[in-house]
């Protein structure tokens, strides 16, 4: 009997997929690159063929690492980030540039050109902007079909389907057009507790009313439900049978909060304290709680968009990673932001830190909203500030600001926190994954200057751990969601937070709040 799954998932640069076992380990995994296209103007675009392409690739990979047969693989699920597919009535690609360029048929999670609609959005008193925090991002899908229905009316006439990229990848392997209530619940105006799930007025108010048929929506789909077999022709592009099933997928900060967090709230009753932190080119503060909490500049709360019986909070902030590869990209003495050109940084600031002791990159501050600002100001038109720069263009003066950066995101995760401590107990744990469990130096702020224990996965493979629930559920090797979450359950370990700095960061969180205030003065001014 098959009881190997497979999991996607799909991030800004690259697909990644895991071959995982019903116990949850991880026997072998895949990655490739995808093509980002960012033409300026706040723009950022995909090509799902491409993308199709590079999940194709890195499934067959990963199978050839764990050494399974494709009869072996059960199921088959995706996670990906909110990014809009926009293809004809066919399935064809449909062109969403602002030019004639071809090709680029998906608007990145990250392209924000639908700031003018999502103010417009934000403008409406309905309970869909409430439940977006209070003010609409252009991260959201109904602001950009708003932007390409304006700008790409040609594009917009011929569109037969609007699909978030973990559905369309659904789609693309099991033909099926029902939608994860997921991605609907987080990114549509639509509310999944509700007898009547599309907010029909909402869409009538932003000249949307003809979004359903555009977009060709079908049913919602629980995560993890099967959404049927794999067709034969995506069979063969992915290396797998057509007797492998389908389940519904997500966006890929829930898989993660799934991965790593929600066995542990399922196993204790929704622990109060907890929270998940998802990071890596963007992050996200995850709480899954029985009782719906609501607050301004955080998204939802969102009735079982994951697991039943559950609603789920989010606040985020907008560029982390990216911020951190921009640092290095635009610095004299960084270069291109590879893996390696990282670490070199964090090992220099290790040693720099080590002679230079508390002083080391102080008089520079900064303000990490490059890309906008999620929770808890909810101000996607936010710009990032660096204060105390000098002449200094060498390497370490790089490592000085890619030191403070780190310190700034730690320090937004901190605004979050406190935040929600105004609502619920205060957040003591983080478990986190993503991509930042790889920086040594952002692991080590998120626990001293936010004062919380972390926990991570031991095999830290947590975001692509949730989208293997979601497979073995919907393979039918366990009898719902959260059966699979706690049977697959991984050991962690634990960081505890180094109280000798504690004035130290807390000195600098006086500084971070006090250059958020200036910063709206000076916005004001203008």
């Amino acid at each position: 009997m098959a009881e190997l799954v497979c999991a996607v998932d799909v991030g800004t640069k690259s697909a990644r997929a895991g071959i995982f076992d019903r116990g949850g380990r991880l026997r072998g995994r895949g990655d490739h690159p995808i093509l980002l296209h960012e033409p300026g103007g706040g723009r950022a675009e995909h090509s799902s063929d491409d993308i199709w392409r590079a999940v194709c690739a890195a499934v067959r990979s990963a199978r050839r690492a764990a050494d399974a047969r494709a009869e072996d693989i059960a199921g088959l699920a995706f996670d990906a980030t909110c990014s809009l597919v926009v293809l004809d009535a066919a399935g064809r690609p449909l062109p969403v540039s602002a030019s004639e360029e071809e090709g680029w048929d998906t608007i990145s999670w990250m392209d924000h050109r639908a700031l003018a609609e999502a103010a417009e959005c934000s403008a409406l008193a309905h309970p869909v902007v409430a439940v977006a925090g209070g003010v609409m991002s252009p991260e959201m899908q109904a602001p950009k079909a708003m932007w390409l229905k304006r700008h790409r009316p040609d594009a917009w006439e011929r569109t037969g389907l609007l699909l978030d990229l973990a559905d369309f990848l659904a789609w693309r392997a099991s033909g099926s057009t029902a939608r994860s209530r997921c991605t609907l619940t987080a990114k549509w105006p639509y509310s999944a507790h509700e007898r009547e799930g599309w907010q029909h007025d909402f869409l009538e108010s932003v000249g949307l009313s003809d979004l359903l048929r555009r977009g060709g929506f079908s049913g919602a789909a629980p995560v993890g439900a099967d959404l049927g077999a794999l067709t034969p022709e995506a069979a063969d592009a992915l290396g797998l049978t057509p007797r492998c099933r389908v389940a519904a997928g997500m966006v890929d900060a829930f898989a993660g909060t799934l991965g790593v967090f929600a066995p542990q709230a399922l196993a204790a009753g929704a622990e109060a304290g907890h929270a998940a932190l998802i990071a890596g080119t963007s992050s996200c503060v995850m709480m899954m709680t029985k009782k719906p909490i609501s607050l301004a500049g955080f998204w939802g709360p969102y009735a079982e968009i994951a697991v039943p019986g559950y609603w789920m909070t989010e606040g985020g902030q907008s560029a982390t990673g990216a911020l951190l590869d921009h640092m290095v990209r635009m610095h004299a003495a960084g270069g291109e932001p590879t893996a390696g050109r990282h670490r070199a940084i964090a090992a220099r600031v290790a040693e720099l830190r080590a002679r230079e002791g508390e002083g080391f990159g102080a008089g520079l501050h900064v303000l990490p909203d490059f890309h906008g600002a999620r929770a808890p100001l909810a101000a996607p038109a936010a710009r990032g500030v660096i204060s105390g720069l000098t002449l200094d263009a060498s390497f370490d003066g790089l490592c000085r600001l890619y030191w403070r950066s780190c310190v700034s995101i730690a320090l937004g995760i901190r605004h979050i926190l406190d935040t929600l401590a105004e609502a619920g107990p205060a957040i003591r744990t983080l478990h986190v994954t993503g991509g930042h469990t790889k920086n040594p130096l952002l692991m080590e702020l998120y626990a001293d200057a936010t004062g919380c224990t972390l926990v991570e996965p031991v095999a830290d493979e947590g975001v692509l751990l949730g989208t293997a629930m979601a497979a073995a559920s919907g393979a039918g090797l366990f009898g719902d969601l959260a059966e699979a979450c706690l049977a697959m359950r991984q050991p962690t370990r634990e960081r505890r937070p180094d109280a000798t700095g504690k004035a130290r960061y807390d000195r600098d969180y006086r500084v971070f709040l006090e250059m958020q205030r200036q910063r709206s003065v000076l916005e004001g001014m203008g």
